[in-house]
């Protein structure tokens, strides 16, 4: 056997009786999507963990301290280290959990398998390449199966592949020809390529072998390949055999690995870290260098009441330093906030629920709300510069209604009033004439037209003696059933169907030939305008076309129709072309075409008729409010262009001023010239356009409201695409994309037509790195868009028609389009702002928290001396000041909710990472700076004099130290206080509640004698700290002071900015309302 094929044994038996079998080994049916396993979950997690830089340098700081003599114990920095790695763990751990939940729903659902003529119940996961599985009506496939038989007469079924690629339609497929009836008896054995993820590509063919006969051999194809995923329709049960399974199923290889994805606030941590990093060394140098210069004084090093033992005067100078060195980064090491990685942990972790428990999400229809699967990207919801969105199914319901037809240049509408129509009645409502009407043959022609030019087939109903109402219709695109259901005749007339000339993108059209009772070939063609009109008779145009091009640009989906008598002589003709090309191996296609061709011509024109694919409910003021939050909207479809183009219109997205821009196989072949030249050409021509010849954008003002420009839009489809990323020359395709891209940027919607899956993650992944780094969204409901949803830095599933496969790959779940506004808008907006303001804080408070302890090294002679006791060192950051910025990081909202909806320019105000930029943090950590020194020098200028108590006692260093925390702890809590807007019980509870837990802390702490401390250091010292009325006086002042710039800012500040909006909801009243008066 060949490497490159697998042979198959259909239901394990051997071709021939007397060899022994030995069956072939292949992956078993089980579909595996998570990361770790029991056994490698606790090394794979530590060790991603401990790639991020915070935890690694906290584990070396950790050592440090359990080797070289520290000032501080290891459960300094220990316990938050140990803290952080658990609680990330825990999250990460559940993540992996319920993705093992969702492989176990696939992996264990119930199948029928028939094992020597009887039919055995098993799990999904236990199915081998070989078995004969049964599968019935609405049931998805659970592996790649062979159709060997089908319940039907015609050895046919029908199935959707809605989860796989994103049609809807029912697709048709064939038994293998001539295998027996009785499956038990069946022996055979499939020859087929090994897997490989192209879902339209399958080759093969079975050998059946038949007692005392030559084995016959059938070739297979795609057409009798039923995939994973996809689910039968139409038809009670079929059999198959399994081929391919488990991860070898072309659905399972299409399926791109996740990555991990990291925000971009994450990147402006890891900047801000290294920044600190560089503050700490340098801080711990200036120390030991001044330490040892301090040291080189005469008397300084060894005065006569501290003595150097033997074996201080051996050891190394410069191994003594060294040691100094991580002493002092030991001491000064609180000054990065491990705690700030747990917090934000806790805050995407927990926050995520809030987008769960969103009354607005929750969809009546399917019963659910939103769905958070990696809660890790909350805040990179307000950052979105581009959507890239599908369009079937995501900006149109998939679900179409035939609205007016024109006949002979006549229209008519539907209306509701039961009027008769001369006998013609349409069960949506009857037809009315809205000016004169066509002759009554006329009409009969084109409702029989539509009639009969279709593939439609009535669903078989269960129940007898249903009424015909009921029926459902089943067809291969959802336009047919809307134009056969708005063209039901009531009086019924025989035609026998002779052939079918099938719809194919190319043609953009489709015929049959019918021989009525009387004996006449009528062939009947529908399509689009463009490639009817030059096949007809030219005068009949005109009187069409303006009805044709109205209701495109109204957003509906038209087709026109045409039909024409065929001579004896004519039909025999095609009829021995059609069934001559269809029996070619060789290039069927081309044959097929040219019959098609040679019949489609010399036609007349009917009429055309126009059907609409609804908009998902609010999509246009969606698409604007997006549009006007200053984000890129894109649409990747791979509908038709004509189609995608209405609906484009009908969302706003282009505008009746719009100057479209088309790049596409039609424009392309116009010159006459070579493809290439003419791209190139075209690709100039519109940068000149659109990006050299437009006006500078004033910052601030969108395209769409500055009303001097131009606005344009761009068109492409999947062919010209690949031309521009694929070119043929290095030089070229750089160029290309560059133009391209500008070209792209410049206009206020881009259309991306007839994409495949691939290509729409392909344009993702260039806008992703293109110049500047935009933050991408990608938003789609079928399995076509999985790949793009994977590739973007937010994927965003909805749960539509179109199967789970989106959902279950995306980062975010929504049940319908209109919900990303509020996602973005509000949600994301505030999860930016929360967390920006977080990571800003922590910094801040922990630059307060040690720069006092390194002013303390030079008035104690560089001796490392901690100021604060050990337990405040570990307590500050995990409980006194954690609880209040985490509260805040939930719940705040600087803006109430209903402002940010309606004024969608509010979020550019956050664009571009705006509140992590250099300068705010500079603010921040002079802030910081400015609050070290005033406490610091503020407690030194009480202790001038340090006899603070009544009866004359003196105060000590640890005393000094306490009421340092002590201002410390109430500036930074009550500097969050001043800085929230949004109180709830919530932040009153914490914050006061943190304040009054660190006073009881430090009494009960300092109140008992531990039996498991050797030295206690704080025994009674807060106590009698607040015995003396100075220390309350200096706290006061202290925290006074240095609350006092932020009060005064506050009070005298003009309302501007976000706060003025809540003072005065004066909104800029969109210059969409002084657009209307002009």
């Amino acid at each position: 056997i060949r490497v490159d094929s697998r042979t198959i044994y259909v239901g394990h038996r051997s071709s021939s009786t007397n060899e022994a079998f030995i069956p072939p080994k292949f992956c078993d049916n089980r579909i595996v999507s998570s990361k770790y396993t029991v056994w490698n979950f606790l090394p794979k997690n530590l060790f991603e963990q401990f790639r991020r830089i915070a935890n690694f340098y906290f584990l070396i700081i950790f050592l440090v301290q359990v080797i070289v003599d520290t000032p501080t114990s290891p459960v300094t920095s220990g316990l938050p280290l140990f803290f952080v790695i658990t609680v990330t763990a825990i999250k990460q751990g559940y993540e992996d959990w319920l993705r093992h939940k969702a492989d176990n729903e696939v992996n264990k659902y119930p199948v029928t398998v028939l094992e020597d003529g009887r039919r055995i119940r098993k799990e999904s996961e236990k199915i081998k390449v070989g078995d004969v599985v049964e599968v019935e009506e609405d049931k998805t496939f659970p592996c790649d199966l062979i159709l060997l038989q089908s319940s039907r007469g015609d050895d046919t079924c029908f199935v959707t592949t809605a989860s796989l690629d994103g049609e809807s339609n029912h697709k048709t497929h064939y038994t293998v020809p001539d295998t027996e009836k009785d499956l038990e008896s069946l022996n055979a054995t499939i020859e087929c390529e090994q897997p490989q993820p192209d879902l339209y590509k399958f080759v093969g063919r079975m050998h059946i072998y038949k007692t005392n006969q030559e084995p016959a051999v059938r070739s297979l194809g795609p057409e009798n390949l039923l995939l994973k995923g996809a689910t039968l329709k139409n038809t009670q049960k079929i059999c198959g055999v399994a081929v391919y399974t488990g991860m070898e199923t072309k659905m399972a290889l299409n399926y791109q690995g996740k990555s991990q994805k990291r925000s971009a606030v994450e990147k402006s941590i890891n900047a801000f870290l290294l920044v600190y990093l560089c503050i700490l060394v340098s801080k711990a140098l200036v120390c030991t260098t001044l330490k040892y210069v301090w040291q080189g004084k005469p008397g300084q090093d060894e005065p006569w009441y501290n003595e150097k033992t033997q074996r201080e005067k051996d050891t190394n100078l410069y191994l003594k330093m060294f040691t100094d060195f991580l002493s002092f980064m030991v001491l000064f090491n609180f000054i990065i906030p491990v705690s700030m990685y747990v917090t934000v942990e806790m805050q995407k972790f927990l926050g995520s629920f809030f987008i769960t428990w969103d009354k607005d999400f929750f969809d009546p229809e399917i019963k659910e709300g939103a769905l958070v699967n990696t809660s890790d990207l909350n805040e990179e919801l307000g950052q979105v510069e581009y959507v890239f969105t599908d369009k079937t199914g995501t900006l149109t319901q998939n679900n179409m209604e035939f609205i007016e037809c024109c006949i002979d240049g006549f229209q008519y509408k539907y209306q509701d009033e039961s009027s008769e129509l001369d006998g013609l009645c349409v069960p949506d409502g009857p037809v009315s004439k809205l000016q004169q009407k066509a002759g009554r043959e006329r009409e009969e022609l084109f409702l029989r037209a539509l009639c009969l030019c279709h593939t439609v087939q009535v669903k078989e109903s269960s129940e007898q003696g249903q009424a015909h109402e009921q029926r459902g219709f089943i067809a291969s695109s959802p336009d047919e059933v809307a134009l056969v259901k708005g063209t039901v005749v009531e009086r019924s007339s025989m035609y026998e169907l002779l052939h079918v000339l099938n719809f194919d993108p190319v043609r953009r059209r489709m015929s049959v030939i019918v021989r009525s009772k009387s004996g006449e070939t009528l062939l009947f063609c529908k399509g689009a305008d463009s490639s009817i009109f030059p096949r007809v008779k030219q005068e009949e145009v005109e009187r069409i076309r303006m009805h044709v091009e109205r209701n495109a640009t109204e957003g509906y989906r038209t087709l026109c129709v045409a039909y024409k008598y065929l001579s004896e002589e004519e039909y025999a003709q095609a009829d021995a072309g059609l069934r001559e090309a269809r029996l070619a191996l060789q290039d069927r296609e081309q044959k097929l075409m040219s019959v098609y061709n040679q019949v489609e011509t010399g036609m007349s024109l009917i009429g055309a008729t126009a059907v609409e694919d609804r908009l998902q409910e609010e999509a246009a003021e969606t698409m604007e409010a997006l549009q006007g939050a200053g984000m890129n909207v894109w649409v990747l479809t791979g509908d038709k262009m004509e189609t995608a183009k209405s609906t484009c219109y009908a969302c706003r997205l282009f505008q009746r001023s719009t100057e479209l821009l088309e790049l596409t196989v039609r424009t392309l072949e116009d010159g006459g010239r070579r493809r290439e030249e003419r791209l190139h050409e075209l690709l100039l021509d519109y940068h000149k356009k659109a990006v050299q010849d437009a006006p500078p954008v004033k910052a601030g003002v969108t395209r769409r409201w500055s009303s001097a420009n131009q606005d344009y839009g761009f068109i492409i489809d999947g062919a010209t695409l690949s031309m521009v990323l694929n070119s043929s020359s290095e030089s070229n395709a750089s160029r290309y994309k560059n133009l391209f891209l500008q070209i792209c940027q410049n206009c206020t919607a881009v259309l991306c037509c007839r994409m495949a899956p691939l290509q729409k993650a392909q344009i993702v992944k260039m806008v992703k790195n293109s110049k500047g780094c935009p933050i991408t969204l990608s938003i789609g409901d079928g399995a076509n868009d999985v790949s793009m949803i994977l590739e973007a830095h937010v994927g965003i599933g909805i749960k539509g028609k179109e199967g789970r496969q989106a959902v279950r790959n995306s980062d975010y779940a929504i049940p319908k389009l209109k919900h990303l506004k509020k996602l973005l808008l509000a949600h994301g907006h505030l999860y930016y702002v929360r967390i920006a303001h977080l990571v800003q804080y922590f910094f801040y408070k922990n630059l307060c928290f040690i720069l006092p302890q390194f002013l303390y090294q030079f008035f104690c002679g560089y001796s490392q001396q901690p100021l604060y006791d050990a337990a405040y060192l570990t307590m500050y950051n995990i409980c006194f000041t954690s609880m209040p910025i985490l509260a805040y990081s939930l719940l705040e909202q600087h803006i109430c909710i209903e402002v940010l909806l309606d004024n969608a320019t509010l979020y550019r105000d956050i664009a571009k990472n705006a509140m992590l930029r250099w300068g705010l943090f500079l603010y921040w950590t002079l802030l910081g700076v400015f609050h070290g020194l005033l406490f610091f020098f503020g407690v030194r200028f009480l202790f001038s004099n340090p006899a603070l108590q009544d009866n004359g006692q003196v105060f000590g260093n640890w005393s000094y130290g306490t009421i340092v925390f002590t201002v410390l702890v109430f500036t930074v809590t009550l500097k969050l206080a001043l800085d929230t807007r949004h109180w709830t019980w919530i932040n009153h509870f914490v914050i006061w509640g943190s304040l009054a837990f660190y006073v009881f802390f430090s009494f009960f702490w300092g109140g008992i004698i531990w039996p498991f401390l050797k030295q206690q250091r704080l025994y009674f010292v807060f106590a009698n700290m607040l015995s003396s009325v100075s220390a309350w006086l200096v706290i006061i002042l202290l925290i006074l002071v240095s609350l006092l710039p932020e009060i005064l800012l506050v009070v005298f500040r003009k309302p501007r900015g976000p706060n003025a909006r809540q003072i005065a909801p004066v909104t800029p009243l969109s210059y969409k309302h002084l657009k209307e008066d002009d």
